[in-house]
């Protein structure tokens, strides 16, 4: 029950530039795709054909790290069934290619689970909350985010230990949601839903009061997390008055000087993605060091580096510089690679996101792909496998609303919204439910593989 191309552009035709089109025409349009993929339809759960055991799954997303650093990636998935699910996108989108889908393309985060979401500063200040993680970003079908997130809440609320009967309901409540959102964007002014941010006021509007406090505290916290926090913490000033990084092994370490003059090097292609009057503004910077610094749960393993300016006075700014592989979604898709991988992030979180980070851009390291932002842009996050039972509910509805927002910027939100009814909660909590159980069976192959020395793992850092 996949849409073909005929009807896919049939569809998205509707609101082509050149003819304006009654709003409910387009809704039509959304709804006419029911009888491509019917709302029950996505109960159904498959797994692909040919699957990888967990033990190749793993082996083939270790090509291509810094070596030393793979027995840790191994480490952090072994943590949970989350965890593993975490770094695992890849796993689930060869699942989801036979699974019914409407036909609609998004600009996909591509790995929308719920950790993904976090906590950030916008230029004027405001703290929003947003998808945060662009590593997996394509073009795909918008059914495949919102499945993800659905099993991602299922398997945190039963890692926080919550009854199935809770898990599946915060996996509804995440659908519904996602399409109440879809409904009020679809209403709005073009400009305004387009504009919409997700701070405080959108959980006011998904019944996400209990939240609240969870919202307010991480963002007092992020709103310190800053680079000057940073260079307090992490860098001195030497007796050659040169600010460095002070080191702190293994998580944060020195680089060979002709690696931080490759770092170095490639800044000035970096500057030229920016706009205009931003690089003007990089430009008043001065470089003082650069650091490897290890990274999170999928990018373990990846060349990740850390880039110490310095600006007015003692004025901080740390750049981070990371590296950009392959989507693990685009051969599933049939995409080809990307001409610069870290161009597509790029590409893709400023599609997604309603503010991006002001400094956001890419360039190339000794032939490496690499994105290029803000280390500590008032960064901060909820880790969801901790709160409580209504505080689950609450943030799935909050990131439903966020993901709903998310897709919006590439598809009118009135076909969505045409698209998407009441029966769809069920049927992805359905599929949610299933899912978690696969991905459980999983992570124990993986424990399995681990006892028997077919997978090499150490303890998070």
């Amino acid at each position: 029950m996949i849409c073909g191309m005929g009807e896919r552009k049939r569809a998205q035709a509707a609101v082509a530039l050149g003819r304006w089109v009654e709003p409910e025409e387009v809704f039509a349009q959304g709804r006419a795709l029911r009888g491509v993929a019917g709302l029950k339809d996505h109960r159904e759960m498959r797994l692909a054909e040919n699957r990888p055991s967990v033990v190749d799954f793993v082996k083939a997303g270790n090509v291509g790290r810094v070596a030393d650093l793979v027995p840790l990636r191994v480490g952090r998935m072994m943590a949970s069934p989350f965890a593993f699910f975490r770094g695992s996108a890849g796993l689930m989108a060869a699942d989801l290619v036979g699974t019914p889908r409407s036909g609609l393309d998004a600009q996909l985060c591509g790995d929308a689970h719920a950790a993904n979401f976090g906590l950030y500063g916008t230029p004027e200040g405001q703290i929003v909350m947003d998808i945060n993680d662009f590593d997996e970003t394509v073009p795909g079908p918008w059914e495949w985010d919102l499945k993800r997130l659905a099993t991602s809440i299922v398997l945190a609320g039963r890692e926080g230990g919550f009854s199935e009967k809770s898990c599946k309901e915060a996996a509804e409540d995440v659908v519904r949601s996602y399409r109440k959102a879809l409904d009020h964007l679809a209403e709005q002014p073009f400009l305004d839903s387009w504009s919409a941010l997700g701070d405080e006021s959108v959980l006011a509007k998904v019944d996400g009061q209990a939240l609240l406090d969870d919202f307010a505290k991480a963002a007092k916290k992020a709103r310190k997390n800053t680079s000057a926090k940073v260079a307090a913490k992490w860098t001195q000033r030497g007796a050659d008055q040169r600010w460095r990084f002070v080191t702190e092994p293994p998580v944060l370490t020195s680089v060979r000087d002709e690696v931080a003059e490759a770092v170095v090097g490639a800044l000035p292609a970096y500057v030229d993605t920016l706009r205009e009057s931003r690089r003007n503004l990089i430009m008043r910077y001065g470089v003082s060091d650069v650091a490897f610094r290890v990274v999170g749960t999928g990018s373990v393993g990846l060349r990740n580096y850390l880039v110490l300016l310095h600006g007015n006075g003692d004025e901080a700014l740390v750049l981070q510089v990371k590296e950009a592989q392959s989507s693990a979604l685009a051969h599933h898709l049939g995409h080809a690679p990307a001409k610069h991988e870290g161009k597509r992030i790029v590409h893709g979180a400023r599609l997604v996101q309603a503010e991006t980070d002001i400094l956001l851009g890419w360039t190339t390291v000794e032939g490496r792909h690499y994105i290029v932002r803000q280390f500590r842009n008032r960064k901060g996050e909820i880790d969801p496998t901790t709160l409580e039972r209504d505080h689950l509910d609450d943030y799935g509805r909050f990131a439903g609303a966020l993901l709903a927002r998310a897709h919006t910027r590439s598809v009118d939100p009135r076909l969505l919204a045409g698209y998407c009814g009441e029966d769809l909660d069920e049927a992805i909590a359905t599929y949610a439910i299933a899912y978690a159980n696969q991905t459980e069976s999983d992570h124990a192959a993986l424990l399995t593989a681990i006892t028997h020395s077919h997978l090499p793992a150490t303890p998070d850092l």
